[in-house]
């Protein structure tokens, strides 16, 4: 009996682990006004959000009052890469833009719009 617990137990760890987001871990942004930050992505209830884990400038790290907030937030996976319907924030403009993603192994393409008017970025994968 604890054995078939066990095995069921493992089992369903390994779907979880299965199932799990492939855009989940941390991602280096592109410089933006001299600094850059890692920023980890993860499941905010049903939809994805990233959060700055550390921000950097032209010496290293540094310790930004950014630290800690959302920088994207209500992503939703379509299941082949791509994420929409989200929000992303500009620190160095402290603007909001509507938000999508694209997934294409360790690279994570970018964009907020606001109107017409969009931005681009390309990050990669740190871990």
């Amino acid at each position: 009996m604890k054995k078939t617990f066990t095995l069921a137990a493992a089992l369903v760890g390994l779907a979880g682990m299965a199932s799990a987001d492939p855009v989940l871990g941390t991602w280096k942004t592109q410089v933006d006004d001299g600094n850059y930050a890692h920023v980890k992505m993860s499941k905010c209830g049903s939809k994805i959000c990233g959060t700055i884990a550390q921000a950097y400038n032209a010496q290293g790290a540094w310790e930004s009052d950014n630290e800690g907030k959302k920088l994207v937030w209500d992503m939703v996976a379509d299941g082949s890469g791509n994420y929409s319907s989200g929000k992303i924030w500009q620190p160095s403009t402290d603007k909001t833009y509507r938000s999508k993603m694209s997934l294409s192994g360790n690279t994570l393409k970018v964009s907020g719009c606001v109107g017409p008017i969009c931005k681009k970025q390309t990050w990669s994968r740190v871990n």
